[in-house]
């Protein structure tokens, strides 16, 4: 199976879980691909970002929701148009689980796969 983050970027954060602060996040679109089955998920990872250098993110306080499952192949057309909805997905799922996404608060610049 190929695992790809199609897109990631951390930002600013809020949100306790298992008991420990976190003040990032890391936003991803994950593109799983194998056999002509492609599936794309929507992820955010919450981590404590102690300090300006720490992006240890913690895999304890990780949320995600399947966006496509079926057949055919890694799309840049398919992936724009899940990026356009990504940030209210993310939305959903941290309210859901009692955290937030500080979109206008970059921590570094988003990389693509």
């Amino acid at each position: 199976m190929a695992t790809i983050n199609a897109y990631e970027q951390y930002f600013k954060a809020s949100g306790k879980f298992n008991g420990v602060q976190r003040k990032g996040a890391l936003v991803m679109l994950v593109s799983d691909s194998e056999a002509g089955q492609i599936k794309y998920t929507a992820a955010v990872s919450f981590f404590p970002h102690k300090n300006a250098e720490d992006f240890a993110v913690s895999y304890d306080a990780i949320f995600e929701k399947v966006l496509f499952e079926g057949k055919g192949r890694r799309s840049k057309k398919k992936e724009q148009v899940f990026l356009e909805d990504l940030r209210g997905v993310i939305d959903e799922i941290a309210a859901k689980e009692g955290g937030k996404v500080k979109w206008d608060e970059p921590l570094r610049e988003e990389r693509r796969g």
